[in-house]
């Protein structure tokens, strides 16, 4: 009988990922590049097991120790890109997050002029499991819109949509208000293409102005700032991921930021 794979070790890509340096499509991008190598091998392949005694080393030095998964809220202000680099010279989250953080990876992405709520994490494999739409987690947004909008084709994108030969699931839309040519919905989606919610607001005469991401999955954006984050609980954690999730309780300087960020919300709100 064949040893199971997991007793032989886990693909490079995946332990990279792992260790919150990238994730792991850029791993095999570095791979590929030459830029890794195992126990003094330079790979060409991501087709390669390692185990804890590997000796792994990217672009000369070796790989940061494989830590805990985490997991942080942030509230992503309007006017940011959710990219490392932009081509435009446009500012990123990732240059304007606190000081302190590991390096982080999104989880999804919202574009520039979005806002709301962004989950962060130090494991490249996570942030990769959870964007797919296999994972069926709902993702839920107040919109503001601009337009006229008839709710009984709101309510038909229950049963989905196509726009331009693309297909978009079922997609739940609700008008909270209308004053004059604006109007607030609330909508859930569990796929989240590319500017799903305004491709789909246009494609029913719509335009939209405002559009704030309040949940992903069982995590809410609730009163965080914008601007702000806050590492989502161990026990929370793995409660909600299992045992994709062997995170341990934040470090002593974690903890004091998150008191302190608690503090401060708790006084804005007074």
């Amino acid at each position: 009988m064949n040893e199971p794979t997991e007793a032989r070790g886990e693909r490079i890509a995946k332990r990279i990922a792992r260790s919150g340096l990238c994730s792991r499509r850029d791993a095999e991008r570095l791979i590929a590049e030459g830029r890794v190598a195992v126990d003094g091998t330079k790979l060409d392949s991501p087709a390669c097991l390692v185990t804890e005694a590997s000796a792994i080393v990217v672009d000369g030095k070796p790989l940061p120790d494989t830590e805990p998964t985490r997991l942080w809220r942030y509230h992503k202000p309007r006017g940011l890109m959710t990219t490392h680099r932009d081509p435009q010279g446009r500012p990123t989250i990732f240059a304007s997050l606190p000081a302190g953080l590991p390096r982080v990876i999104s989880i999804g992405r919202l574009d520039f002029n979005s806002e709301g709520l962004l989950l962060l994490t130090n494991d490249g494999a996570l942030a990769r499991r959870l964007e797919l739409p296999a994972t069926g987690w709902l993702r839920r947004y107040r919109v503001r819109v601009h337009g006229t909008l008839d709710e009984a084709r709101l309510a038909g994108l229950a049963k989905g949509i196509e726009i331009d030969g693309v297909r978009y699931g079922a997609i739940q839309a609700a008008l909270d208000s209308r004053k004059g040519s604006n109007a607030w919905l609330t909508v859930s989606l569990r796929e989240g293409k590319n500017r799903e919610v305004r491709k789909v607001v246009e494609a029913l005469g719509g335009v939209v102005t405002r559009l704030i991401r309040v949940a992903y999955g069982p995590f809410q954006l609730g009163y965080l700032e914008p601007g702000a984050v806050e590492q989502v609980p161990a026990r929370v954690l793995r409660d909600q991921l299992g045992g994709d999730a062997q995170a341990k309780p934040a470090r002593g300087g974690d903890r004091n930021r998150l008191r302190a960020r608690a503090e401060q919300d708790a006084h804005r709100r007074r």
